[in-house]
């Protein structure tokens, strides 16, 4: 009942939900929305010892000229190739949103199975991305510009890399059949593990740490990779990284 209640929230908004601009407003504000906690705790973890022990690279400092160069990277992106290939999906293919939500158990597992594709389709076109040099200058060397993370580097791509991975996230719930309550919830989701996974923190509470032996890379996977450049290719669990021998802890 709870989320058919939510569910019947969200319809009431039909007029916003149905607008070309929603796809686009709602990426932009949710990114924003999740980066802004870990913006204040960059501007305040230089002064204030007790956050600054969580930065995984302590020595590190993220100033505003490298943060609004990841934020200008980032809207450009979004209005230049996402927003308009959003309006073509519009009107080429209209939305429809049943009155029905989905149930909670099957609302999970969609949730969890469209995280594992998108796991498994990142740790593909990533280790490509950096076993092929041609691909890697071309393409996915500008996201490697910042060795220490911040929040806002997890959008600071290119345009090839922002839409191929894009096209990763909104596929596969479409592939997987999974209701629109899903498809936003696993949006949000992707995004926050993003963001988290580029923050530059390891906190006690940190999803890698909720997630039990050690199948959750988190922060401290990524942060490694951004490092060394050479290990730790999936963005969020481990498993491909185990199979393939490129997982590492330092």
């Amino acid at each position: 009942m709870e989320l058919q209640h939510l569910w019947d929230c969200i319809r009431a908004h039909d007029a916003y939900l149905r607008s070309p601009f929603f796809p686009v407003l709602f990426s932009l504000t949710v990114y924003l929305g999740f980066c802004f906690p870990f913006v204040l705790l960059d501007l305040l973890s230089p002064k204030v010892a007790l956050l600054r022990k969580y930065r995984i690279q302590q020595k590190s400092q993220v100033s505003w000229s490298m943060m609004w160069s990841c934020l200008a990277q980032s809207l450009y992106n979004h209005v230049v190739y996402i927003f308009p290939l959003t309006v073509l999906h519009w009107y080429w293919r209209p939305v429809s949103y049943p009155t029905q939500a989905p149930g909670l158990f099957r609302l999970l597992w969609d949730i969890l199975a469209c995280l594992l594709l998108f796991d498994f389709q990142y740790f593909v076109w990533h280790l490509l991305h950096h076993k092929v040099p041609w691909l890697y200058k071309t393409f996915h060397k500008v996201h490697h510009k910042y060795t220490s993370t911040f929040a806002l580097t997890a959008e600071y791509s290119g345009a090839w890399e922002t839409l191929s991975l894009g096209f990763f996230a909104a596929v596969n719930p479409l592939l997987l059949g999974c209701h629109p309550m899903t498809e936003m919830l696993f949006f949000v989701l992707n995004i926050w593990l993003s963001v988290e996974d580029h923050s530059g923190y390891d906190f006690p509470w940190s999803t890698h740490r909720l997630v039990p032996f050690g199948l959750y890379g988190g922060a401290p996977h990524h942060d490694l990779h951004h490092l060394k450049f050479r290990s730790n290719y999936a963005p969020y669990f481990t498993h491909w990284d185990i199979l393939f021998g490129t997982l590492h802890s330092d």
